[in-house]
Protein backbone atom coordinates (compact mmCIF):
# COMPACT_ATOMS: atom_id res chain seq x y z
CA UNK A 1 0.00 0.00 0.00
CA UNK A 2 1.18 3.28 -1.42
CA UNK A 3 2.16 6.00 1.79
CA UNK A 4 0.65 9.21 1.65
CA UNK A 5 2.37 12.51 3.26
CA UNK A 6 0.07 14.38 5.29
CA UNK A 7 -0.02 17.20 2.77
CA UNK A 8 -1.32 15.42 -0.21
CA UNK A 9 -3.57 13.76 2.25
CA UNK A 10 -4.76 17.48 3.37
CA UNK A 11 -5.50 17.99 -0.59
CA UNK A 12 -7.26 15.03 -1.61
CA UNK A 13 -9.35 15.54 0.65
CA UNK A 14 -10.03 19.76 -0.44
CA UNK A 15 -10.20 18.01 -3.63
CA UNK A 16 -13.01 15.17 -2.39
CA UNK A 17 -14.94 18.46 -0.34
CA UNK A 18 -15.50 20.93 -3.01
CA UNK A 19 -17.02 18.18 -5.23
CA UNK A 20 -19.59 17.41 -2.90
CA UNK A 21 -22.58 18.69 -3.72
CA UNK A 22 -24.13 20.78 -0.28
CA UNK A 23 -27.50 20.89 0.34
CA UNK A 24 -29.31 24.33 0.40
CA UNK A 25 -30.45 26.38 3.40
CA UNK A 26 -34.18 25.55 2.11
CA UNK A 27 -33.13 21.64 1.74
CA UNK A 28 -31.80 21.23 5.45
CA UNK A 29 -34.79 22.86 7.38
CA UNK A 30 -36.87 21.21 4.94
CA UNK A 31 -35.54 18.13 5.63
CA UNK A 32 -34.86 18.72 9.56
CA UNK A 33 -38.65 19.51 10.01
CA UNK A 34 -39.90 16.21 7.82
CA UNK A 35 -37.36 14.20 10.67
CA UNK A 36 -38.96 16.52 13.75
CA UNK A 37 -42.59 15.15 12.62
CA UNK A 38 -41.43 12.11 11.43
CA UNK A 39 -40.11 11.58 15.29
CA UNK A 40 -43.57 12.92 16.50
CA UNK A 41 -46.10 10.96 15.01
CA UNK A 42 -43.49 7.85 16.11
CA UNK A 43 -43.84 8.62 19.87
CA UNK A 44 -47.68 9.47 19.16
CA UNK A 45 -47.88 5.73 17.63
CA UNK A 46 -45.83 4.01 20.20
CA UNK A 47 -47.54 5.64 22.97
CA UNK A 48 -50.86 4.25 21.84
CA UNK A 49 -49.58 0.82 21.31
CA UNK A 50 -47.98 1.44 24.73
CA UNK A 51 -51.74 2.07 25.95
CA UNK A 52 -53.62 -0.51 24.41
CA UNK A 53 -50.80 -3.62 25.38
CA UNK A 54 -50.69 -1.83 29.07
CA UNK A 55 -54.55 -2.08 28.69
CA UNK A 56 -54.75 -5.40 27.73
CA UNK A 57 -52.23 -7.06 29.95
CA UNK A 58 -54.06 -5.33 32.98
CA UNK A 59 -57.54 -6.74 31.96
CA UNK A 60 -55.90 -10.32 31.64
CA UNK A 61 -54.17 -9.57 34.85
CA UNK A 62 -57.37 -8.62 36.53
CA UNK A 63 -59.57 -11.83 35.33
CA UNK A 64 -57.35 -14.01 37.80
CA UNK A 65 -58.04 -11.38 40.85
Amino acid sequence: MARTSPVQFINQVRAEAARVTWPTRRETITATISVIIMAVLAAIFFVLVDQIVSLFIRSVLSLGG
